[in-house]
């Protein structure tokens, strides 16, 4: 049986990293400590060389998603992004000194997805708007220019408290330049405006003359009276030509837009018929992974991760390139997320490194995840479970615990059926993130499991045909996914990341091969390995690449010890109603299946049987 296209469409809607998040429970990842760490609890491996510095220097974020205190637990690569954004702080205000002192100029800036990712932004109180807290530390950092990102746009309340709350702070640089909201002008009457600027101008310190723009990809997924207008559109408008009519000295352009296989070209093309030798810097994200690229020999184009856990850094030598048509001179690095990294880029120590201002956000989003609650107990975990980097099934896979062991235990608790012999099936997209050795908390169970399903059942379904739902979806979705270039356009307009990321995880771990790693594993930790497009090594730390196993559509619990013409229960995840109901009566021709025959097996939700097992067996 096949499943018809829109069931896949929603199948990777429903689990994608990037999309939807917003509809589902709220996401919290914050460390359980809440006294400031005052070193790495691990040994980190520091940066193998010193950054190298032009004339014109950028740091770049991305992708954030209210990450701001960093990545606490001790497994790796963890470790390796374990500063938070009080480190961050700090760090910024040293390479600050450090520009002045070699002067020279250093910006500052973030392109886009600040919401949905953490407890810090996500678990406000009832009535709370997400990420109106965790932003209030974000606009205490001096960021030059930072622009908008889908996650900004899934809930119409968000993108107003980023239009009235936010992007006042960040006079004028804060930019939207295909994004407008509506909202009541002084008349009463709705009017469609941009939630920043479309674009700024200003100069550097040094006397640079910069002209930015803030551009969103072609995203399809905004609420309602939000709007994106496409990138072939936006390069069309009178405005647009009017921002890059005059020539400035570096066009610095920023964008929640991928650098590879997405429209920065475009907008690219469109200022370079206008300034053909003009220096352009452009800095975009959503895709979460590090990426570079080179559109001609007078630009360059960087990506820097997602979650706190890359820092980008971008330098060029422009006085050498004034007055002529040489190449510019640029490096780009990935810079790991931690206190090793910035005190070694600094050249601060552990004593020294602190500024009272980065403590001070520290402090503060320490007592936000207080208020929150974020450090609720609900057991220890005795290892390390993850979703991609153990084999589906193993006793390392987050996926095997979830559905073989967490479900089943979480969903017979005061429930009459316990008792009847079940098989029980969810999306592998279900689990977000891996579940690390040591406390598990009320965060940690909303970051690896955040989404607020419930679970349905249909009764006196003999084994032998419940026994072959589960191949038969895995194996719909397997010829579904040879129509995959057909739906990818619309998967990815509508927030899905989780496709392109995988798809670099998978690539670094093929370029790594078995046998290398094997061999390197005495020497270096766990981390990202980023192979791009432009010239030289763009990682700051060398590490081991992360292994990758691909995992099927559709898991399920171990098959009860029963003959075949036992009826059992036939448990299922409830947003796969219609397809799984379309399997079964594919399946057989004694009863014809419909919504009728379907009833909730129980109360407990899909987000809550990881706390519930880990309560029950952990402790």
């Amino acid at each position: 049986m096949i499943l018809p296209v829109a069931v896949l469409l929603g199948l990777a809607l429903r689990g994608a990293a990037c999309a939807g998040d917003h509809l589902h429970a709220r996401d919290a990842h914050v460390h359980e400590h809440l006294n400031k760490r005052e070193y790495p609890q691990v040994p980190i491996t520091p940066p193998y060389r010193p950054l190298i510095w032009g004339d014109f220097n950028v740091i770049h974020t991305t992708d954030t998603h209210g990450w701001l205190l960093g990545h606490q637990k001790l497994s790796f690569p963890e470790p390796d992004y374990s500063g938070d954004l009080g480190d961050f702080a700090s760090f910024v205000t040293h390479m600050k000194n450090i520009a002045i002192e070699k002067d020279v100029d250093l910006l500052l800036v973030d392109s886009g997805d600040l919401h949905d990712g953490t407890g810090l932004s996500d678990g406000y109180p009832p009535g709370g708007v997400d990420a109106h807290e965790s932003n209030k530390f974000l606009e205490r950092l001096p960021y030059d220019i930072m622009t908008i990102g889908n996650h900004e746009l899934y809930i119409y309340a968000n993108t107003y408290d980023m239009y009235t709350n936010f992007v006042p702070h960040l006079g004028g640089r804060y930019l939207s330049s295909n994004v407008n909201i509506t909202v009541f002008n002084s008349d009463g009457e709705p009017e469609s405006i941009p939630v920043g600027n479309r674009y700024t101008k200003f100069t550097t310190r040094k006397g640079r003359r910069i002209t930015s723009l803030g551009v969103l990809y072609d995203f399809t997924g905004n609420d309602v009276n939000t709007t994106v207008q496409t990138v072939a559109d936006m390069v069309n408008e009178q405005w647009f030509a009017e921002a890059i009519a005059e020539e400035p000295d570096v066009f610095v352009l920023i964008g929640h837009m991928p650098v590879s296989f997405d429209n920065w070209p475009t907008v690219f093309d469109a200022v370079r018929a206008v300034h053909p030798l003009t220096p352009i810097l452009i800095f975009g994200g959503h895709s979460h992974i590090r990426d570079c690229q080179q559109y001609d020999g007078r630009a360059m184009a960087l990506e820097s991760g997602r979650y706190m856990e890359t820092i980008g850094w971008m330098s060029a030598d422009l006085e050498a390139a004034t007055g002529n048509a040489n190449n510019i001179s640029f490096t780009r690095r990935y810079l790991d997320q931690n206190r090793v990294t910035y005190e070694y880029h600094t050249q601060m120590s552990n004593q020294t490194f602190d500024t009272a201002y980065g403590r001070s956000i520290t402090d503060g989003l320490q007592e936000l995840a207080v208020s929150f609650d974020l450090s609720y107990l609900y057991g220890t975990s005795p290892q390390d479970y993850t979703i991609n980097q153990n084999p589906y099934p193993s006793n390392g896979s987050l996926l095997s615990l979830f559905i073989a062991d967490a479900i089943p235990y979480a969903l017979s608790i005061n429930n009459t059926r316990d008792s009847i012999p079940a098989i029980f099936i969810t999306n592998s997209g279900s689990q977000r993130f891996n579940v690390f050795q040591g406390p598990f908390t009320k965060n940690d169970q909303l970051t690896a499991s955040p989404f607020t399903d419930s679970f349905l059942y249909i009764s006196n379904v003999s084994f032998s045909i419940a026994n072959q739902v589960l191949p038969a979806l895995n194996n719909a979705g397997a010829d579904e996914k040879r129509k995959r270039d057909e739906i990818e356009k619309e998967l990815w307009s509508r927030g899905v990341v989780d496709t392109r990321y995988k798809a670099w995880l998978e690539e670094m771990d093929r370029r790594a091969g078995i046998g290398r790693r094997e061999a390197m594993a005495g020497n270096l930790t766990l981390g990202y390995v980023t192979a791009d497009s432009c010239p030289g090594a763009g990682d700051d730390t060398l590490h081991l690449a992360l292994p990758y196993y691909s995992v099927p559509d559709f898991i399920g619990s171990n098959p009860p010890n029963v003959a075949d013409d036992t009826p059992i229960d036939l448990v299922f995840v409830d947003f796969i109603e219609a397809q799984l109901l379309g399997i079964l009566n594919g399946l057989q021709n004694a009863q014809n299946y419909t919504t009728a025959d379907v009833s909730l097996y129980s109360p407990t939700l899909a987000n809550a049987a990881l706390g519930l097992y880990a309560q029950g067996v952990w402790n």
